[in-house]
This record gives structure tokens, C-alpha cells and sequence, in this order.
């Protein structure tokens, strides 16, 4: 391949495949960004489902996006939608095709959710450099699939190596925003707890409606507690009067928190879901977490992800059948008088962090052309 055909390879754009989840998404324009600051020259464009969250979220970021219509298929959504996915794939499949023909990226990344399985599929099939990255301990419908066909698999828990059947997948780590950092921990006293709750950037109802019980029910749980809550915007209007009722200035409501690296870093422990982006802040953060994983996510995906630092003594869990006012505030009393336990938590949990992921990713996904590329 001479010079010339290989400098007009390598300027050609990358197209990043996936979404639906803003834990597919975040990690995804971590990686746009982590591949611009290396190649300030490139175009970095998106490739996500018809109806997803990516549609807000992309274009905000300041990247192209294009659509594939294309539904979920995993076990926990209803046969039903299963069947109209299946029979919508043909369409899928021309659309990713498409957009491939008028892109021609010199690399594809799939970083999990709906698009990723059609345009991959499309993408190795033309001959394109693809890449997965699977943010899961439990790798997703569409990344099991997909390792059998793309040139490299990336891997955030050593757990999705061997289910993915790549010996060759390379462990990356999951991108977290350059402010989520840990802080120097701050002294506390026995008797004294800060507790920061959130479901994510949509809220999560049982956690919301647990707290908010448990917070209206009061008792000594809440002697020495400063606890902060984001509910998401669909709970807000029955769980901030509640906390308004109450008038405690250490009992604080809020529809979204637009500051998360502060609040993580105010806090002791963290009442949280468990989605990969959600634990590798955590991580990052150097926090104890209690997680909460969502029952009804795709493979159970979030209790497997949970698991792994729960094995490591590096956080704790509360399935969502188990959580009811009376596990959540022995808990959190039991942690409030615990200095220790909390203090062997937040040690065990910076082993998981990874700092350099976005850039190792970036890295992987900007690597020499094939020169037996067919497209």
C-alpha cells in the first residue's frame, strides 16, 4: 500500500456505534474526545438507535449522529418487542450499510447498546477495522455476537474476557470524566455519616421510594447523617415535598446534581445502581458504594458488575427485593458507627480505578490501517 493511499486511510473519519443507555453513551464520548486530542484533525462521528437517549445527548456533545432503526432484544424486554426487532433488522442492516458507504471510516468502535450490532456486523462483513468494547462483567447480546467477527475486542472486567471467547481481548478499563478523581479523605468522627443517593441521570423509583420512606419515617438512623438525594425528573414532584416537609437542612432533595465530582467527593458512602459507568466512578472516586443493581437490566448485567467488587471487599450490596427501610437505615447506622469498615472499602476499591482508560481505548481504535482492507 503506498504513502499516499494510507495518509488518505488514516485521515478518514472514526464512527463510534452504540447508546441507549447513558452508560453506553458518557464512555463513548469519553473516547470521541480521548481520540480528538490526539488527532485534533479527525472527524469522530455516532452512530445510535431511532428514539434513544443518544439523540439528546450527541448533538449536545458537538458530534454528528446518525440513526439506525433498530430495537432491544435481550432477554428482560417482552417477546413482543424481541419479534418487531427481529423483523426490523433487514432495514437495520441497509441502514447501517448506508451509512458506512458514505462515511468509509477508517475504524468502527461498538461500545455496546442497540446500533452497535448492525453496524458492526455490516462493518466486518465490508472489511472495515472494527473494535468492541464491553463495559460489563457480563458482556451484552449484541458484544457476544459480535467478538466472533471484529479484529479487536476491548474489556473493562477480566470477567467478560473468557465469556466473549477473545484470549486476546485486551483489558482497557472504562472511562471516567477527568474530574472524577479521589480526594484526600476527610477526618470522621464516629457518629457521623454523609450519604449521597442517586439512580443515575434518569433516577431509579424503588431507591427513590425506599429513601424517600425511610426519610419521612425518621429515628435515630438520621442522628449525625447529612444525606443528599437526586431523584431524576420523573420522581421529583412527589419526593421533594417530603424533604420540604421536613425543613432539615441536612436532608437535601434535588432533581438532578450537575456537580457529581464535588458530591462524590463530599460523600462517605454512596446509595447507588450498579451500570459500568456508574461503578468505574465509583471507583475513581474512591468511594464506598452500596449498590442496588437493577433487576430488569439487560442480562443482569449490573448485579454481575456488582458482584466483582463486592468478592473484593471493595463495596456493598443490597438486591433490589432485599431493600427495604429497615435494611437501608441498619446499614447506614451500622456504617455511621463503622469508621473502619468504610475506611477498607474506599482501599479496595482505588485497585479498580482506571485513570488512562479513554486513551488506551483511543489508542487501540487509532492503530495502523489493514492493509487488507477491503472497502
Amino acid at each position: 500500500m503506498n504513502s499516499q493511499l494510507m495518509n488518505s486511510q488514516s485521515d478518514r473519519p472514526i464512527l463510534i456505534a452504540g447508546g441507549g443507555t447513558g452508560g453506553h453513551i458518557y464512555p463513548g464520548v469519553a473516547i470521541a474526545r480521548a481520540i480528538l486530542a490526539t488527532r485534533p484533525n479527525l472527524k469522530v462521528e455516532f452512530v445510535g438507535a431511532r428514539g434513544g437517549l443518544e439523540e439528546k445527548i450527541i448533538p449536545r456533545e458537538g458530534f454528528t449522529l446518525h440513526l439506525i432503526p433498530v430495537g432491544k432484544l435481550h432477554a428482560s424486554v417482552g417477546r413482543w418487542t424481541q419479534i418487531k426487532t427481529l423483523l426490523g433488522l433487514p432495514l437495520a442492516f441497509v441502514k447501517a450499510w448506508q451509512i458506512l458507504s458514505s462515511v468509509r471510516p477508517q475504524a468502527v468502535l461498538g461500545v455496546g447498546g442497540f446500533a452497535s450490532g448492525p453496524l458492526l456486523a455490516v462493518a466486518a462483513l465490508r472489511g472495515f477495522r472494527t473494535l468492541i468494547w464491553e463495559p460489563n462483567a457480563h458482556a451484552g447480546l449484541a458484544n457476544r455476537w459480535l467478538a466472533r467477527i471484529v479484529d479487536r475486542v476491548l474489556v473493562v472486567f477480566e470477567a467478560a474476557r473468557a465469556q466473549l471467547q477473545r484470549p486476546d481481548a485486551i483489558t482497557t478499563g472504562l472511562p471516567v470524566r477527568a474530574e472524577i478523581r479521589p480526594r484526600s479523605p476527610r477526618v470522621r468522627a464516629p457518629g457521623e455519616l454523609r450519604v449521597l443517593v442517586f439512580g443515575g441521570s434518569q433516577g431509579a423509583r424503588f431507591i427513590n421510594q425506599v429513601v424517600a420512606q425511610a426519610v419521612r419515617d425518621g429515628g435515630s438512623w438520621l442522628n449525625g447523617v447529612e444525606l443528599v438525594h437526586q431523584t431524576g425528573r420523573l420522581d421529583h414532584p412527589t419526593v421533594s415535598p417530603i424533604y420540604r416537609e421536613l425543613g432539615n437542612p441536612r436532608l437535601t432533595c434535588h432533581e438532578y446534581l450537575h456537580d457529581m465530582h464535588e458530591r462524590y467527593a463530599w460523600a462517605d458512602v454512596v446509595v447507588c445502581r450498579a451500570g459500568a459507568s456508574t461503578v468505574a466512578e465509583i471507583a475513581a472516586a474512591g468511594k464506598a458504594a452500596v449498590f442496588v443493581p437493577l433487576p430488569t437490566a439487560a442480562d443482569d448485567h449490573q448485579r454481575k458488575n456488582a458482584e466483582v467488587l463486592v468478592k473484593a471487599g471493595a463495596a456493598m450490596m443490597i438486591e433490589q427485593r432485599d431493600l427495604k427501610v429497615s435494611t437501608l437505615t441498619s446499614l447506614i447506622q451500622k456504617l455511621r458507627d463503622d469508621v473502619q469498615s468504610l475506611v477498607e472499602i474506599e482501599k479496595a476499591v482505588l485497585k479498580f480505578a482506571e485513570f488512562d482508560a479513554a486513551r488506551k481505548i483511543a489508542s487501540e481504535v487509532l492503530g495502523d490501517s489493514d492493509p487488507t482492507d477491503k472497502t
